[in-house]
This record gives C-alpha cells, structure tokens and sequence, in this order.
C-alpha cells in the first residue's frame, strides 16, 4: 500500500476525471533518474505548487506535461487525449497547455502585440483581427495594453514576464504551466508577476507552478506537492506541508528555505 504523503490525490469529485493524469512518469538523462515514478493527478480549476530543492524534477516534470521533453515511460493525459509525441499531436497538446518559463522567450524583433499574436494566427490558424483583439483584452488583463507597440528590450524584467503570460494564454489553453517564473527577476519586480497569477487562480484557471514563493504558495494553492530526487515526497494542502510537514524531506527542505 502506497505511504499517505506519496500517493495520488484527487480533489475534483471521484467521478470527474482530472484535467492531467500523470502514472509512473520515468524520465533518465543518460545515467541520472530525474523522475522516479511520479503519480499525479491535477482537477479542472485547482492551483498546484511544486516545491522541492534543485535538482528534485520539478521542472522536468512540467516540460513533460508539455512535450518538451519526452518521457522514458508511463503515461500522461490531457484533457482526455494520451501525450503522443508525433508533430500533429504535440501541436494539438500545445494549445491545451500554456507555459510560462524562468527566463521571457520573447521574440526581440516582434513587437508585445506581435509576441501575443503570432502562435494563434500561425499556429492555430485563427482569424487575425479576431486574436488581436483578444490580444488587446489580454495585455489589458496583465496591465500593459499601453504597450502594446513596444519592442520587449523596452520593458522591464516584469512586464516582459507578464508579456509572455499573456502571450500563452492567448492560445486558450485548459492549463497553465509555470516554471519559476519569478526566478529571473530583480525582488521588487517579483510582485507584479505573482499579481498576474493570483487573478488566474481567481479566474478559475487551472494552473501547476514551480516556485521558491512560500508565500505564493501558502496563499494561492490548492494543493502543495513537494518532491526529492524525482519523486514526490508529500503533498497536500499548503498548510498542511508547509506547516507540518510529515517526510524529514519536507521537514529539511523548508528549514533551508526559512534560513534563507
């Protein structure tokens, strides 16, 4: 019988299947194991925060979900659809899946609408006036409509991150990925990117994010997940791990992050 803190947690009603469904994740590079069996399961609507110290999988396991990387075995669905890892397919995970990474990834000769536009014209072929406005609704969402004709090196750190939310939310995806995505930031920068998420959880956007933001965290999540050497080690709510945590994996991790 799998140890309570280890074993998958539902919180969407039994008989509604989870938006993500991940068994067995296994992912090695070369002789190293960075995700040793993950069993995790994400419902419609719920904010999970993975926590765990470098090094741990967390963002291996998010580039997974998104097909980024590709898994050695296991299983992983979306929305109702198996990861495959063909062209076509990936494609149509993609526009299920939204992700926001450490560092903007903005195209620095594209301006901030033409950031946003471009994948749901291109990418999913929709009409071109239509997604600018959408566009337009989205850069107003995150505060930036204003610069909407700026070059990205214009901006700071904080509004090319918001800028790169607006960009994957453009594509209408079920869920939101978010590696570290205030990692790169100056500190007085940090809280207008957390703003942005904080809406999104309250706009009932399904969202995974790895982040060293305790505070984030305890107030945002649903569900806490933290994870040592490519499993994961506890979970639950936010107080219930980051209050009283149950594994001496828990317990060690946020001593280190307390004496920081």
């Amino acid at each position: 019988m799998p140890h309570p803190d280890t074993a998958p947690q539902d919180t969407a009603p039994q008989d509604v299947p989870p938006l993500v469904r991940m068994r067995d994740i296994r992912k090695s590079f070369g002789a190293h194991t960075v995700l040793d069996g993950v069993d995790l399961d994400i419902g419609t609507g719920e904010v999970v925060v993975l926590i765990g110290a470098s090094g741990a999988g967390k963002s291996t396991l998010l580039r997974c979900v998104n097909g980024l990387e590709r898994i050695d075995s296991g299983e992983i669905v979306i929305d109702g659809r198996e990861l495959r890892y063909d062209e076509k397919s990936l494609n149509l995970m993609r526009r299920r899946v939204g992700m926001v990474f450490q560092h903007f990834n903005l195209w620095p000769h594209k301006s901030v609408l033409d950031n946003v536009t471009t994948a749901p014209v291109k990418v999913a072929g929709r009409d071109p006036r239509q997604v600018r406005d959408v566009a337009l609704e989205l850069l107003d969402q995150v505060g930036l409509k204003r610069f909407a004709d700026r070059y990205p090196m214009s901006l700071s750190g904080g509004q090319q991150q918001r800028v790169a939310i607006a960009r994957a939310l453009a594509m209408r995806p079920k869920v939101m990925l978010f590696d570290e995505p205030t990692s790169a930031l100056d500190p007085e920068l940090v809280g207008e990117v957390l703003a942005v998420m904080r809406d999104l959880a309250d706009s009932g956007m399904t969202m995974v994010a790895v982040t060293h933001e305790m505070r984030f965290a305890r107030s945002v999540a649903d569900r806490v997940v933290l994870m040592a050497d490519g499993k994961i080690a506890e979970q639950g709510p936010p107080t219930a791990v980051l209050d009283n945590p149950r594994s001496e994996r828990g317990r060690a991790f946020l001593r280190q992050v307390e004496s920081v």
